[in-house]
């Protein structure tokens, strides 16, 4: 039984080494919620994946601390819960905001899995103590530089490479990286820059073998994502369609994609995202784990979800380092020069916080106690 005595929320600021541009646009710096779960054994951790615009989904950091503090903690505090998947049910009442409901219960797993005194990826049912990584690459200010970071992302190690696209920025850096890296694994994410208009643009593509072309269409479609995949060869991926076990079933019976990506804030944590990996287990659908430039706290959850049976693909979980000069955890995360990231064996997300380098980012904090009002 796990009684939550108390929630700490505090938001963070952590620069990116470089800017990540997308078709939403370009981003300089993360604002990260950060959720700390308390109960007389011990404590997890969870992060809130929400932007700070709402361009990729309609959650922001901002709606995201209002969820939590006006409603979802309340949900769960000084409550009687009989273990971590007891989180969602609660929380389901609050509809949509699956990022801000996935703080909190991501954070209960972890805790729980420190209690139990187990790794959180064995917790969940992870089959791998090594998960294989990609790597993403967002929109350059030209080819050449794009060029220059492949070559250096190929150095590192990453055993498959994924690049952003818009209109306007898809067949010639395609064209440049095929010419001098014929045999990558190699995919594009197009985060809905492009309509069914685009069907010959489109076509284009499956000249250069991609491993999939993710999210082309709409965010909230599956209807001409069907009728894509029927001009295509190319595998499509659906990202920002899938919020659910349900969402990925009708998908797959449609045709509208034959790869899932999965991102835990974006499906609202572990307990959908292990129900996704259950569907796609049993119909042979290969999953992967998308990232959003998390911290240590949300990679360290991504690298146990990672290790799920269906998740046979490389995901986007890479070292602290492409992104952040010091990262939220001790030690960071780190790559081997095989392009892996070994499971840790270590209780809960198997990482510690980086408290010294929090305190440094923080710029607010909220604190509830079971028994208070919010």
């Amino acid at each position: 039984m796990i009684r939550i005595q108390e929630v700490q929320l505090r938001e963070i600021r952590l620069p990116l080494v470089h800017y990540f541009e997308t078709s939403f646009g370009r981003t300089l710096e993360r604002k990260i919620i950060l959720v700390t779960v308390r109960t007389v054994d011990g404590a997890g951790y969870g992060e809130c994946t929400a932007g700070e615009e709402p361009g990729y989904s309609s959650e922001t950091t901002e709606t995201a601390w209002h969820i939590l503090s006006d409603f979802a903690i309340a949900s769960v505090i000084g409550k009687d819960l009989e273990n971590a998947r007891a989180v969602a049910p609660l929380l389901r009442p609050i509809r949509g905001n699956p990022m801000a409901r996935a703080a909190i219960e991501t954070a209960v797993w972890d805790l729980e899995s420190r209690i139990l005194g187990i790794p959180l990826h064995k917790h969940l049912g992870g089959v791998r103590d090594e998960i294989p990584c990609g790597v993403s690459i967002g929109i350059q200010d030209n080819v050449d530089t794009l060029l220059r970071k492949v070559r250096l992302e190929l150095a590192a190690g990453y055993r498959r490479i994924k690049i952003k696209i818009k209109p306007g920025w898809e067949v010639e850096p395609l064209a440049r990286i095929r010419d001098e890296f014929p045999q990558v694994p190699l995919m594009v994410d197009a985060n809905s820059a492009f309509s069914l208009a685009d069907l010959p643009l489109l076509r284009q593509l499956d000249r250069f073998r991609l491993m999939m072309i993710e999210q082309p269409l709409a965010y909230d479609d599956i209807v001409d994502h069907a009728i894509l995949q029927k001009e295509l060869s190319t595998p499509i991926c659906l990202d920002e369609s899938i919020h659910s076990a349900e969402d990925a079933r009708k998908a797959i019976e449609m045709g509208s994609c034959r790869i899932i990506n999965v991102k835990l804030g974006r499906v609202g944590g572990f307990c959908e995202a292990l129900k996704i990996n259950d569907y796609c287990t049993r119909n042979r659908v290969p999953v992967w784990c998308g990232g959003m430039l998390e911290s240590g706290v949300g990679r360290a959850h991504n690298i146990a979800m990672s290790s799920l049976p269906a998740f046979t693909l490389p995901g986007d979980v890479s070292a602290s380092k492409r992104y952040y000069e010091e990262d939220t955890v001790r030690p960071p995360v780190n790559v081997t020069p095989q392009g892996t990231i070994r499971l840790p064996h270590a209780p809960g997300i198997g990482y510690e916080p980086d408290w010294e380098r929090i305190e440094r980012a923080t710029v607010r904090t909220r604190g509830f106690h079971a028994g208070e009002e919010a």
